[in-house]
């Protein structure tokens, strides 16, 4: 299992595990109904709080969990990307998930491909998805952006088996050999 501690750099991002003083952020953007509307709709604070805690809590039995993105210029949490494998999940997953204020400059594109050269890297995974809903154009971009393709519906663990879902990804070998015409994430300690 690798360390519970990296984080990773890139040329406006810091990405590390989350912390506490992260908490109050996430369950703002819990609370947006515009970032959650393909997520599975608004929680509450009870749920933000449940979700935050199962993050925090796969890093320390995974290994591994989505990072929290911190804005280089301001020092501002604004959401999370990185590597997700939970129970009954339909595979090695990339996601991302930024606050309102954080879209439309690239920050997805740019958090996503640190996480996945980690995910490769350090996870040692040969392939890498992305669970999209099949109305999330601006995720769809991301996924395409990253290099990934439509792989078809999929399907996810109780209780959302009902949601719809597109799978979008790529193997190890396809994300090499696109990653040197994109700029690599910069680790640290």
């Amino acid at each position: 299992m690798p360390s519970p501690e990296p984080v990773l750099e890139t040329a406006r991002l810091i990405l590390r595990p989350p912390r506490a003083e992260d908490f109050e952020a996430w369950a703002a953007i819990a609370r947006d109904e515009e970032v959650m509307r393909h997520l599975g709709g608004v929680h509450s604070r009870f749920e933000a709080w449940r979700r935050f805690l199962a993050c925090v809590g796969a890093w320390h039995i995974q290994g591994f969990n989505g990072f929290a993105v911190i804005e280089k210029s301001s020092g501002r949490w604004i959401g999370r990307a990185g590597p997700l494998h939970p129970d009954g999940w339909p595979g090695d997953e990339i996601g991302w998930t930024l606050a309102r204020e954080a879209w439309g400059k690239g920050y997805a594109t740019e958090a996503a491909t640190a996480a996945i050269d980690w995910a490769f890297d350090a996870l040692g995974w040969t392939q890498i998805i992305h669970c999209i809903d099949p109305g999330n154009t601006a995720s769809q971009a991301v996924a395409t952006r990253l290099g990934s393709t439509l792989q078809g519906p999929g399907h996810m663990p109780a209780p959302y088996e009902n949601d719809p879902i597109e799978i979008w990804g790529q193997t190890r070998e396809q994300w090499f050999s696109r990653r040197a015409a994109r700029p690599a994430a910069i680790p640290s300690t």
